[in-house]
């Protein structure tokens, strides 16, 4: 926040977006841009801490707050109930005193719910009670607050027949299980919403390698009007990286077919990826790898 600040600070100031703890900073890592990239991937693995199914799902759980992972506070259920009720109730009244706190609770589990999805303001209003423009207006102050982002649809004037709403993630996981009230990380493991929280994981992580660099990453999807869809597509240096995020630990190539919908695309596309739960780095083929969720 820079509210009150009188002077310009052009060319005075570098803005860094603050996310929460990256797994590269949990773990001691020397912070870098994730890249589907074979050599660059391969040197990554080598400082990053292995991790397998149920310890990914930990990580997921325990969330990435710097109170939680340092032992400061024990309890995730005591840290996110303060949490919400103390520093998102505060800075939210910052931004605006209207909020009324039990319908901006049920909002923001009604968002949290939806993670990983294409947003859908009547579906977030229908379970919070409260009209589309509420929804809208909080949806800006939690990602003013750093809670949120989005990722928006890739979009090429060659290509046909897309859709234009974004996709809404959280920064940190961890909000999202108590938000979803799971209670422990196997249950999460297990339950019905472990795709899209796996799903919003990756994604965020991708997303922080980058802002803790100082650097905006350039992240879409795609999904046309068939309902096909590529989790991630990642725009750097004039080529385009589509990636698929799944549980699975043995992905096939049925999975990267949806890859060549970007061929359409005037950007060339590169090599593609599947992020899993596969233990090492390996290949599809020569134009796609499989790359374990751990690395990033």
């Amino acid at each position: 926040m820079m509210r009150g600040v009188q002077e310009s600070l052009a060319g005075r100031a570098a803005i860094l977006s603050l996310t929460p703890l990256s797994q590269s900073e949990i773990n001691g890592n020397a912070m870098t841009p994730f890249e589907i990239d074979i050599n660059k991937l391969s040197e990554r693995g080598k400082n990053r801490v292995k991790a397998d199914t149920s310890e990914i799902f930990e990580r997921i759980f325990r969330g990435s707050m710097p109170a939680l992972l340092s032992g400061k506070i024990s309890s995730s259920r005591i840290f996110y109930s303060s949490y919400i009720s103390t520093y998102i109730e505060r800075d939210v009244r910052e931004l605006s005193e209207t909020i009324d706190t039990l319908k901006f609770l049920r909002f923001i589990t009604a968002a949290a719910a939806r993670t990983g999805q294409m947003l859908n303001a009547a579906e977030i209003a229908r379970d919070a009670d409260i009209n589309q423009k509420q929804v809208k207006d909080w949806l800006n102050i939690l990602e003013t607050l750093g809670l949120i982002f989005y990722l928006h649809p890739y979009s090429n004037n060659l290509l046909k027949r897309l859709v234009k709403t974004p996709k809404l993630y959280f920064y940190d996981t961890g909000l999202v299980c108590h938000l979803t009230k799971w209670s422990n990380a196997q249950t999460l493991e297990n339950g019905a919403l472990n795709g899209a929280i796996l799903e919003n994981y990756a994604v965020s992580e991708i997303a922080k390698t980058y802002l803790g660099c100082g650097i905006e990453p350039y992240m879409y999807y795609y999904r046309d009007k068939d309902m096909k869809e590529i989790d991630v597509i990642l725009e750097r240096d004039g080529v385009l990286n589509p990636i698929e995020i799944k549980r699975t630990s043995n992905p096939g190539t049925d999975l990267v077919k949806v890859f060549g919908l970007l061929d359409r695309s005037s950007v060339p596309r590169s090599t593609g990826a599947v992020l899993c739960m596969k233990p090492e780095l390996s290949a599809i083929d020569k134009n796609n790898l499989i790359v374990p969720i751990w690395m990033i």
